[in-house]
């Protein structure tokens, strides 16, 4: 097992060391970094990198994994964990989902070193961290006035993913086809299998996102081996927690403009046809329904009442038995009461 370099600095077996990954300079000649934390055991094993805010106003996953590296377990690590709290710093500074140019980050993956701000962060991410990976976990919220129930996407098909996806341990896993510049796309080129974890929404904590994606994060590294295995015993003392994978999502947007009332929340089932809003106008005179088009589960909801014609609203994951469900979700809220 030999030694680790990333930003310059060498990690050896046993060390735990924080780099500071240079990035560029600002116009007022200001460094800026990507800050890093590699902890490496004495054995060899996986490379796993855990990232957050690559949209800067996601800190869901910035408290994630401050509280992952507080963990004693961390003793007991094979191989190596590459934690990036805060991969776009311009925006975590400006609390903006985007760069200075207004380029989305996880559009602009794999890079290009001689490209713009945000080519060029991409490319330096995949270079100093992705790269020297074997497996991925991707943290994210929910855009702004928007929020997510904690839910697992990845691409399906890859056996290895599908199975680090189920061994997350929440109900809700959506098979999502990658996107084109996404970190997801790049790492998938690689053949690096990724996790993105959804929950919460932009520039809020969610205590029990936080809970859900530290846990989550804890038991793929026991399912890779970078951990050790709870013992059965601790097993059979906990309600086992089924995970579904949706066949499909849908969005369902505003059909007029207004302020709407709410009546469905997030982690909700609902039946085609059911009534999910009440949309009306300034007066409370004119009032226009919101119905979900096919049966299925809330997944992801507007945090704000006000809406434009043709505004996201609600986004419904489609499983073959929603119930099943949502009584799932229902036993996770339960387990985090404990």
């Amino acid at each position: 097992m030999g030694s680790f370099k990333i930003g310059q600095v060498e990690v050896s077996p046993g060390e735990r060391k924080r780099v500071n990954i240079r990035v560029a300079a600002l116009y007022d000649f200001t460094d800026v970094n990507i800050p890093v934390e590699v902890i490496r055991g004495t054995e060899d094993g996986p490379v796993l990198f855990i990232s957050a805010a690559i949209h800067g106003d996601e800190i869901n996953g910035i408290e994630i994994i401050k509280r992952l590296l507080r963990k004693t377990i961390l003793k007991k690590l094979r191989g190596t964990l590459i934690a990036c709290p805060i991969i776009n710093v311009f925006g975590f500074n400006n609390r903006s989902r985007y760069l200075p140019d207004r380029r989305d980050l996880n559009r602009s993956f794999p890079g290009n070193k001689e490209g713009s701000l945000a080519s060029h962060l991409a490319w330096k991410f995949m270079k100093e961290v992705v790269s020297q990976s074997t497996h991925g976990i991707d943290l994210h919220t929910a855009a702004v006035h928007r929020r997510n129930l904690a839910q697992i996407r990845g691409s399906l098909e890859d056996a290895e993913t599908a199975r680090l996806a189920r061994a997350f341990g929440v109900p809700v896993i959506i098979n999502s086809t990658v996107r084109d510049g996404s970190l997801r796309e790049a790492a998938r080129r690689r053949k690096i299998p990724i996790l993105l974890f959804e929950g919460g929404e932009a520039l809020r904590y969610d205590e029990a996102v936080i809970h859900i994606g530290l846990k989550g994060c804890i038991s793929v590294m026991r399912e890779i081996g970078m951990l050790p295995r709870l013992p059965s015993t601790y097993e059979g003392l906990r309600p086992s927690l089924e995970t579904f994978i949706a066949r499909d999502t849908y969005w369902i947007r505003a059909p007029h403009s207004g302020a709407f009332r709410q009546r469905k929340k997030i982690g909700d089932t609902i039946d085609s046809g059911e009534l999910l809003a009440t949309i009306s106008d300034p007066f409370g005179l004119d009032r226009f329904p919101v119905h979900a088009a096919e049966k299925g589960l809330i997944i992801g909801a507007s945090t704000i009442p006000l809406v434009n014609r043709g505004d996201a609203m609600f986004h419904i994951a489609k499983f073959t038995s929603s119930k099943r469900v949502r009584r799932a979700v229902a036993l996770l809220d339960d387990e985090l009461l404990l």
